[in-house]
Order: C-alpha cells, then structure tokens, then sequence
C-alpha cells in the first residue's frame, strides 16, 4: 500500500514541502500555501529528515 506519503489528516504529500524548500520557500510561505498543514507536522518531518541524515552520516563513517 505504499503511493506518496502524505501529512497526516491531509492530502498533502511531503514532497511539496521539500520542493518549496528547495525553491527557497520559508516554512511560513509553504504553511500559508497548505493550511491544512501545521507547523508542528513541519517541524516533525524535518527532524525525523535530520535524524536519517545524521544516521547514514554516522553509517558511512563508522565503515
């Protein structure tokens, strides 16, 4: 069952927050443009992004 993942309670996929973050959006801007979105499930997926991060950063040098 896998498709896009989304925000919860939404139809929003994840990818637009990281488009609009590459597009140098700030997370005000992509919250103004997805109000059915909250900044806490913003933030949420940005550290659980930065927590994958530092986890393969840390795998790569551990080998």
């Amino acid at each position: 069952m896998g498709g896009t993942p989304v925000f919860v309670g939404t139809r929003v996929p994840l990818q637009n927050l990281i488009d609009a973050l590459e597009g140098g959006e700030s997370i005000k801007d992509f919250l103004d443009g997805f109000p059915s979105v909250k900044r806490e499930q913003v933030i949420a997926v940005i550290e659980a992004a930065k927590a994958k991060i530092l986890e393969t950063v840390a795998d790569a040098h551990s080998h």
